[in-house]
């Protein structure tokens, strides 16, 4: 009896003690994704900044001009239904988003070299560099090389280039294309890399992996002041919307919070963000390095994401319209410039969203979340402008970066690089860190 009882207080212990733990590890958990994927602090109900397209728009593949500027589009998080359903929500079933004008539409399969289901790094890798990767790498390949993205290749011939998020600036999707590292996590390396490789424009959240620690809620554990070295290399760093607004030229930083961005006021939107990297990247300048500018842009939704793996309906269908705008802001630019190649697509899947009928209206639609996490979906691919066509049907994520080279004359692609420590244009022997 005495052992039984012994043997019951042990098992009490044991078990209050895995409670415990598994308690801890909810939290931590929980920590670790509420830091990655913040709250919003704003009525996501609210879409009145939305405009959308005259109803029967057609839109027509311009035919017979050269690519001179390239603007991809990525909807962190979007699948098809997102889109359905953001649509549902601000025109109706038979109404259109700006991105469903594009006249070549395609299929992009998203997988990873380590998993059927990708996070933003390996796909980010795949559409940047033209190469899978493991989950969790950037610019990095299987074999462990280095591998160019076409910003890069690009920037090398003299394109200006520019990356635009809501997201910290150095987050996965963005890094992919300007960075090469073994962890996406590893935010105060990628920033320095996007500074070394000569990023034209940056707008997006992520401020204190800029700073050192101890200035403004910096994070820098290397006492590198990256702000301080931009504004040396001939950046323009801007910190709020009406500094954005009042640049005319570039070279620019815009960090607009000190990690993600909230998407809502006082902020500059991602439409804002856009047309105003569109607007510097195509002005001419003698002070800048192309006087007939040629240009890469990568505009990011990266909060569509946020909103799948938070099971959020109202957010993703908010988050999705705000990716739209941006959108209707490239495309406006593209029916005008006519050399242009314009091209939206998503990294993968968040939330695996079903949409189902509505069990009080039949006529409407209910939003089914089926995980918290990314899925193997396949997502969609518009595209508007010379070389749009060669877009269509199903392709794999990689197969973005090759036609983006082949269209523009960048061979070998893909191409094992190292990576530069120092490539500055202008300025390169006033880099010094305070």
């Amino acid at each position: 009896m005495k052992n039984l009882e012994l043997g019951n207080k042990y098992f009490a212990s044991f078990a209050k003690r895995v409670r415990v733990s598994a308690a801890c590890l909810l939290v931590m958990i929980f920590s670790v994704w509420a830091a990655d994927y913040p709250l919003p602090k704003g009525d996501t109900r609210d879409i009145h900044f939305y405009n959308p397209p005259v109803r029967n728009l057609v839109l027509f593949q311009p035919s017979g001009q050269t690519i001179e500027k390239i603007i991809l589009c990525i909807g962190d998080g979007m699948g098809f239904n997102q889109i359905a359903m953001a649509r549902q929500k601000a025109v109706g079933m038979d109404g259109r988003l700006w991105m469903e004008t594009l006249p070549v539409v395609g299929f992009v399969r998203t997988f990873s070299a380590s998993s059927d289901i990708t996070d933003s790094a390996a796909a980010s890798t795949a559409m940047a560099c033209g190469v899978k990767t493991h989950n969790g790498v950037l610019g990095i390949g299987t074999d462990g090389k280095a591998y160019a993205s076409v910003l890069e290749m690009l920037s090398k011939k003299g394109w200006r280039t520019g990356l635009v998020v809501t997201s910290t600036i150095t987050h996965a999707t963005p890094a992919g294309f300007a960075a090469h590292v073994s962890s996406r996590h590893d935010e105060e390396q990628i920033a320095r890399q996007m500074f070394n490789h000569c990023v034209d424009i940056l707008f997006g959240g992520g401020r204190k992996f800029w700073l050192p620690v101890g200035i403004q809620n910096g994070a820098r554990g290397d006492r590198k002041n990256l702000i301080v070295m931009a504004q040396r290399a001939g950046y323009h760093v801007v910190q709020n919307r009406e500094e954005m607004m009042d640049l005319t030229y570039g070279p620019a930083l815009g960090l607009f919070a000190n990690e993600t961005m909230t998407t809502f006021e006082p902020e500059p939107m991602l439409s804002e963000m856009a047309q105003k990297a569109i607007e510097l990247l195509s002005a001419k300048s003698k002070d800048w390095f192309a006087p007939e500018p040629k240009f890469f842009l990568m505009i990011e939704g990266s909060q569509i994401d946020s909103a799948g793996h938070a099971k959020d309906t109202d957010n993703s269908i908010r988050q999705t319209l705000l990716f739209d705008m941006a959108v209707k802001e490239a495309l406006d630019f593209a029916r005008q410039d006519h050399r242009t190649l314009l091209i939206i697509t998503a990294d993968h899947e968040t939330g695996g969203l079903v949409l189902e009928k509505s069990l009080t209206d039949s006529k409407k639609i209910y939003p089914d979340w089926k995980t918290k996490e990314h899925t193997g979906a396949d997502v969609p691919l518009f595209a508007f402008g010379p070389g749009a066509q060669d877009f269509a049907g199903v392709q794999d994520n990689t197969d973005i970066a090759k036609k983006i080279a082949k269209l523009t004359n960048l061979s070998p692609f893909p191409v094992a690089v190292d990576v530069p420590a120092k490539n500055h244009k202008k300025k390169a022997d006033a880099i010094t860190a305070p």
